[in-house]
């Protein structure tokens, strides 16, 4: 393994991780939020140091850039992209990264929090990274390698390559996008100004996971109006806003369609917030399932029970809104597998088994493959994210690099065109 990676990527991971780039989903900025901009200006300022071309950042807030090629032929463009934000379930503000040397096993309490342990008897793929440098958070935040560990890989990938000419490859563009983790990471414009054949996002866990398959997503958002009176006046004539949206999560099937209760193929539907009162509450859900059909039947049921409860109280007012967000990309890409084969035969010549199972979640490249441009997800070695045991391997990350570098080189030397 190229020891000049690690050092490199420890250096521009700590750095990242350290910036706060929280997403806010009740914004309606691109992106969500303007901290968003510290991460995004710096890599705008690193990517012109290194020497990359057509350097900018667009109006709804993505970095974009080229290495340009190294050969003459006609070969595919590819693109590489990673999202600098990070998911607002947990902070991440004040972010203190320690970097475990050489990993010897046992448990690592987090500093800041004694009670948060990540301990291999319970994190099955901690045990295997003995001897790994091991970055975690110092207990009190998120660590932030979704996805600052893609960004940290790609700028490693593009200094790489623009320091080493002699490499064959097609063009490389580069993408780095804010608000992925509240389901905005793909601007309409994106595609286009991408101007690639295919693409990879760099938003993986495990080493050596390539992924083509994940759930379709849509989003709901239920609107309770109710009666608001004096409670003092109230009998016969107050309708609680607050009563019913109680009512309708406790009619969801909790046992067996939730995120706690699911796993494998299963789908979930997944209450992620309520608020107001008396008079008026809402309801936000996500949907989620592998098939179209299985998302469909989701949606029925959410409507059904809504309906169920509006039919027990006609003075209420209850609406039901389901608004698409992604689709499985296995829908696109197993059409034509040669992005996936390829990244594949890329894997194996860095040295890495590759592997892909059906991911619970969906990343820039389930949007990006729907609107036409095929975008498998590669690993980048992120562990127990969104949450105060968030770690990664820095030879995972290392290991990612050298399977980015092989790819491009691969595209060139095997240019079928991708669709």
């Amino acid at each position: 393994m190229n020891t000049s990676h690690v050092a490199e990527l420890e250096d521009r991971f700590l750095r990242y991780v350290q910036i706060d780039t929280t997403a806010d989903p009740a914004s309606s900025t691109s992106p969500s939020t303007a901290i968003q901009f510290d991460l995004l200006n710096l890599l705008v300022e690193e990517l012109k140091q290194i020497g990359a071309k057509e350097v900018r950042l667009t109006g709804y807030g993505a970095v974009l850039a080229t290495i340009p090629a190294t050969v003459t032929a006609d070969v595919p463009t590819i693109a590489l992209l990673a999202h600098v934000d990070t998911a607002p379930q947990f902070s991440g503000t004040g972010v203190k990264p320690i970097v475990h040397r050489a990993y010897s096993g046992g448990d690592l309490v987090l500093p800041d929090d004694p009670e948060q342990v990540l301990s291999p008897a319970k994190l099955p793929y901690l045990a295997q990274r003995i001897g790994d440098d091991i970055v975690t958070a110092s207990g009190t935040t998120l660590l932030g390698a979704d996805d600052k560990a893609g960004v940290a890989i790609i700028m490693t990938v593009a200094r790489h390559l623009l320091q080493h000419p002699d490499l064959p490859h097609g063009p490389v563009r580069i993408a780095f996008t804010p608000d992925e983790e509240i389901g905005r990471g793909v601007h309409p414009d994106l595609p286009r100004d991408l101007q690639a054949d295919v693409a990879y996002t760099l938003d993986g866990a495990h080493r050596g996971e390539i992924v083509y398959e994940t759930f379709s997503a849509d989003a709901a958002r239920i609107t309770i109006k109710g009666v608001s009176i004096h409670p003092g006046w109230a009998k016969d004539k107050l309708v609680n806003a607050t009563h019913l949206a109680a009512r309708i999560v406790n009619t969801l099937p909790q046992a067996t369609l939730t995120p706690e209760t699911t796993a494998d193929r299963q789908g979930f539907l997944h209450v992620v917030g309520m608020k107001g009162s008396a008079a008026e509450m809402t309801i936000d859900l996500i949907l989620r399932d592998f098939e179209r059909d299985g998302l469909a039947r989701l949606g029925e049921l959410l409507q059904s029970v809504c309906a169920a409860v509006q039919a027990g109280e006609p003075r209420a007012t209850i609406t039901c809104t389901i608004t698409p967000q992604y689709r499985n990309m296995r829908y696109w890409l197993e059409n034509d597998m040669r992005p996936v084969e390829l990244v594949r035969e890329a894997c194996r010549q860095a040295g890495v088994e590759p592997f892909s199972v059906p991911v619970r979640g969906g990343t820039d490249g389930s949007r990006l493959t729907e609107l036409g441009l095929p975008t498998p997800n590669v690993f980048t070695g992120m562990q127990e994210i969104h949450g105060p045991l968030e770690w990664v391997s820095l030879q995972d990350m290392a290991a990612s690099t050298e399977v980015c570098l092989k790819l491009v080189q691969r595209w060139a030397s095997a240019p079928p065109t991708a669709g």
